[in-house]
């Protein structure tokens, strides 16, 4: 389980500095698809909840170590996110379009009402999602469309991302 863990965390990271460097120029209503939360997602449906809110927890702290987000904000929303996919192992067979495309959107919906109710919590402290604003609806289409290709990718790396003894193919 720390293998995946580890190899999670370190595809998000790589995930992380691709979405800030190289798909930032490709931004739609600077909107960028957000890979990193795609592959929790993935370790999270195929391992369980441990592996999903771990893996969430440590890139999410990793990222708040390098983003100019309040400490704990990102470990908060991908450790729940992680949770609540890892929730739902073995629950459906993993095929190879509608499954990773509902995950992903899912998760992108439950990461922006996350991020709504802290602001409100937080008195507008926490930046977050305005419904009317095109950037929750582009990032969400963008996370919806490259799941498939995401998700087909990584498969190749089961070895890395799969517990031998409990993961879901």
């Amino acid at each position: 389980m720390i293998k995946n863990i580890t190899w999670t965390v370190v595809f998000g990271l790589v995930a992380a500095v691709l979405q800030s460097t190289l798909l930032s120029r490709l931004a739609l209503y600077r909107a960028v698809p957000d890979i990193a939360l795609g592959i929790i997602v993935y370790s999270a449906y195929v391992n369980g909840t441990m592996t999903g809110q771990l893996s969430g927890f440590f890139y999410g702290l990793a990222l708040d170590f390098l983003s100019a987000a309040p400490l704990g904000l990102n470990a908060f929303v991908r450790t729940i996110i992680g949770a609540l996919t890892g929730l739902m192992k073995g629950t459906f067979f993993l095929d190879v379009f509608l499954l990773p495309m509902f995950l992903c959107a899912s998760a992108t919906l439950i990461k922006a009402l996350i991020l709504f109710l802290l602001s409100l919590l937080m008195a507008g402290m926490i930046p977050s999602y305005s419904l009317a604003s095109p950037l929750l609806w582009a990032e969400l289409a963008l996370n919806t469309f490259i799941a498939p290709f995401l998700f087909a990718l990584l498969k190749r790396f089961n070895s890395l991302l799969i517990t031998e003894r409990g993961g879901v193919v």
